[in-house]
């Protein structure tokens, strides 16, 4: 399980004095906890799918913040945020590419029929329970709009 990955590696950060490291993995153990409270009493999905839930939210979050710090002339508050996202990174999945993405939403295409834009939410839907895991739904969302017009 991602979540005993993670805590694996927080013991080694910590044996070793990386500090940087250390900070990085128990913020998104933090998370983790974060999620796991605000399901209790609710039927909880794979602990796994979970866990990539909350770390792509992160990467999300981290990308934003980089784009936003250098945009402002702050580097060293950009470069503290790439470190995090090379972490984070490092427990997420192996993300599809573009060419494999399209071929996936022109087979949920086929498969569902859709044609038009009203047939976006069909498509989305199928692309996220059958890849979520491996795709920034955001990039994908532009990808569908452009084959359903």
């Amino acid at each position: 399980m991602i979540r005993d990955t993670i805590k694996a590696e927080t013991v080694t950060a910590m044996k070793a004095k990386d500090k940087e490291r250390t900070a990085a993995l128990r913020l998104i153990s933090a998370k983790i906890k974060d999620r796991d409270i605000e399901m209790r009493g609710k039927d909880v999905p794979d602990d796994d799918a979970m866990v990539i839930d909350v770390l792509q939210k992160m990467a999300k979050q981290r990308r934003e913040s980089i784009q936003m710090y250098e945009d402002g002339g702050r580097e060293e508050l950009a470069a503290q945020e790439k470190h995090e996202l090379a972490v984070i990174e490092e427990f997420l999945p192996q993300q599809m590419s573009e060419a494999e993405t399209k071929a996936a939403i022109e087979q949920i295409k086929a498969e569902t029929g859709a044609t038009s834009m009203k047939d976006m939410g069909k498509v989305m839907g199928e692309l996220k329970a059958r890849h979520g895991t491996q795709l920034d739904m955001g990039r994908a969302s532009g990808w569908v709009k452009e084959s359903l017009s």
